[in-house]
């Protein structure tokens, strides 16, 4: 597999559209090639290279190409999106929109993503060792349809709407998470190992969700349906009693949403 660096060169001020940040794009071009991609920022496009010194050559397809970028950049916004094969590994945080519409590769993050991550993406894996902010996994504003597939691993927290709308694939936080996560869920899983602040399911039809820790509001349109002990969901073993619960009926009596919740730390419920 083929390496190009990404370095940063200077402080950003707008923030910049990168959407050229893939190994489908960086595949067999050279260091220069590469540097002399247009990027936007506002409404004028530059050359990558006015930002970033770039070194290496990308690999014979977008599968043996490695994009690191050795640094902040939390300013810089659609790395990865819509990505198909291959790795970008992040040595820093990360700004908005990181792996939209990703249909597969791997994007790993040494620090935090800012908000819409991995939004309405259909495979892959997007590894953030630090925290994410807003809409992990969701979908555009005014669709429905959230990510289809893949995986999400977060080793810290998240804000809110995690899985919002989403219709499969697998979302896993170490965490905890604000409001609403799993809004109009159809499909795929989320588990958080932490708490959660409120309106967890708000609104879904299908799929799965895990709160290991407290519900600080429980969403009312579920119906308490029995306790299991330890659970297994995507090679994630989940020990201790958990109440199963299906909703949510205050959106439909169809709803086939099911919501499990830790009995030690939701005994009120």
């Amino acid at each position: 597999m083929k390496e190009v660096i990404l370095i940063p060169k200077r402080n950003v001020d707008i923030k910049l559209e990168t959407d050229i940040i893939t190994p489908d794009a960086f595949a067999g071009k050279s260091a220069e090639e590469i540097g002399n991609l247009s990027i936007w920022q506002g409404p004028r496009t530059y050359p990558l290279c006015k930002f970033f010194e770039v070194q290496g050559n990308g690999g014979i397809s977008e599968a043996e190409t490695l994009i690191r970028i050795k640094g902040d950049v939390t300013r810089v916004k659609r790395i990865g999106e819509c990505m198909s094969a291959g790795k970008i590994e992040i040595e820093g945080s990360v700004g908005m929109h990181l792996g939209t519409g990703m249909k597969g590769g791997k994007i790993f993050v040494a620090g935090d993503t800012d908000s819409w991550p991995a939004m309405e993406m259909t495979g892959g894996l997007l590894h953030i060792k630090g925290n994410a902010g807003d809409h992990v996994g969701c979908a555009y504003r005014g669709k429905w349809h959230g990510m289809k597939g893949g995986r999400i691993v977060i080793e810290g927290s998240a804000r809110h709407q995690v899985g919002g709308g989403m219709d499969g694939g697998e979302i896993f936080v170490e965490g905890n998470v604000e409001g609403f996560c799993g809004i109009r869920q159809n499909g795929g899983l989320i588990i958080v190992k932490g708490k959660a602040l409120r309106g967890v399911g708000a609104e879904m039809t299908a799929g799965i969700i895990v709160i290991g820790g407290k519900i600080e509001r429980f969403s009312p349109g579920f119906e308490y349906v029995g306790i299991e002990e330890g659970l297994t969901f995507g090679g994630v073993e989940l020990k201790g009693k958990f109440k199963k619960f299906i909703g949510d009926y205050a959106i439909s009596t169809r709803a086939k949403g099911v919501l499990y919740v830790a009995v030690d730390t939701n005994s009120e419920l």
